[in-house]
């Protein structure tokens, strides 16, 4: 059961009860990401992710760990382009310590030099971790091409130049800037009441009051849409294989044609029967790796196919990928097909939300991108009266040549094949 509750100060939260589960899992999300960071903010929402779990005004960073440890517990937080979230999954009589340790680190972390400099240390290696996982690092390569200078296009760790910039009064300043509290959702589920998560959260979080809000926006470049790239980007690297990340623009959180382009997306490349793993791995055996892929925010999407490959066989690997785009812009689906992709989406979907953690997330995109929440049933009957035919519009209007990136990675040095590459049909 779903309830919605929205306190004073405009903090929002969501709940969703499942009795008989014995866990409940809680999250603390905020509506500020790796977007809405300047050129040398890049990566501090980031580096604040990790410094609110390094000590607060009563506990030390050890402290935080052994009392999660202590349950069994799970805490943990992610940043994206759009949001951060910290969460935490325990069992259902540890809810009340989750509460306190979350509210605890969110509202009073001191952000110590010495934690900071040492965090600085892991999160360089966690940039140069990146870079040195190709089939992750192409696609921070492609956003890059496709978003051009928008702040959507930067790696969300940051870059090692900015990170080692930032100083404790950025943070400070940052965190004073984004962290307000109508930006800010908790969500909830499994084994709980509402009513009395709400009276927790209020005991702690509802006294938080704006005094930064002065009646005007905080704008930054991030709110604008970006512009979007075309063309062939070539990256060198020393590498056996060769990565690669061909893309379009899609469709955006909210858009009406959001269904149709799961559907799409499921069937070009989202498992082992999807058109790209049968007729490139199976058939062909040129990729191990082959799958699509679908990023969507608030205002911009990108529907993009990888593939790991030899040098040698990348141009026509990418040959393959533009042949089965144009197959399904030209109408080459069959009903079966569709309907065998809308039992995939709606078995997945209903599989992955069997865990109050899943839901918990589910319920706060839902706040965060629409408002309200969105029923499991109204989902699934979405995704079942998706027709071949919009399938086919969307494929039609997404997959032009002229608006195609295409990223590559690897070592072409004197490869006579990627200079014949053209992503026209």
């Amino acid at each position: 059961m779903f309830a919605k509750t929205v306190l004073d100060n405009g903090i929002r939260i969501v709940t969703h009860e499942m009795p008989d589960h014995r866990s409940a899992s809680l999250g603390i999300w905020v509506e500020n990401g790796s977007r809405h960071e300047s050129p040398l903010e890049n990566g501090i929402s980031h580096f604040i992710e990790h410094l609110l779990f390094k000590g607060t005004e009563r506990r030390s960073a050890a402290d935080i760990a052994e009392e999660m440890d202590a349950v069994g517990g799970v805490l943990n937080a992610f940043t994206a382009k759009e949001h951060t979230c910290y969460y935490a999954k325990v069992l259902d009589e540890n809810l009340p310590l989750a509460i306190d340790l979350l509210t605890d680190i969110f509202l009073h972390s001191v952000f110590d030099g010495e934690e900071i400099e040492r965090e600085r240390s892991v999160i360089l290696q966690e940039i140069s971790q990146a870079e040195d996982t190709p089939d992750d690092y192409v696609h921070d390569l492609f956003s890059l091409d496709f978003f051009k200078d928008h702040p959507l296009a930067r790696p969300i760790c940051g870059r090692a130049e900015t990170v080692n910039r930032l100083s404790r009064q950025d943070f400070l300043n940052f965190f004073q800037s984004r962290y307000r509290p109508g930006r800010v959702v908790v969500s909830a589920a499994g084994h709980l009441r509402h009513a009395e998560v709400v009276r927790a959260l209020n005991e702690r979080l509802g006294s938080i009051t704006d005094s930064r809000d002065d009646g005007r926006p905080n704008l930054r470049e991030g709110d604008q849409p970006p512009e979007t790239g075309s063309g062939i980007f070539q990256h060198a690297k020393p590498l056996e294989q060769a990565h690669l990340c061909l893309g379009v623009a899609g469709v955006h959180q909210t858009h009406p044609q959001r269904y149709a382009a799961y559907v799409l997306n499921t069937l070009l490349g989202g498992g082992m029967s999807s058109r790209l793993f049968q007729e490139i791995r199976e058939k062909r055996g040129k990729a191990y790796s082959v799958y699509s892929f679908a990023s969507s925010y608030r205002d911009v999407g990108y529907l993009g196919v990888y593939a790991g490959t030899s040098v040698e066989w990348t141009e026509e690997v990418v040959e393959l990928i533009l042949k089965e785009l144009n197959h399904l812009a030209g109408g080459h689906i069959k009903d079966e097909e569709v309907r065998r992709t809308q039992g995939q989406l709606v078995g997945s979907m209903m599989l992955g939300l069997e865990s109050t953690d899943s839901w918990m997330s589910h319920i706060a995109r839902n706040e965060i991108y629409f408002g309200k929440s969105i029923s499991t049933d109204d989902i699934c009957r979405e995704v079942r009266a998706v027709s071949r035919d919009a399938i086919i519009d969307l494929a039609r209007s997404l997959f032009r040549s002229e608006k195609m990136a295409l990223s590559l990675l690897g070592d072409f040095k004197n490869n006579h094949t990627i200079k014949n590459l053209d992503l026209r049909p």
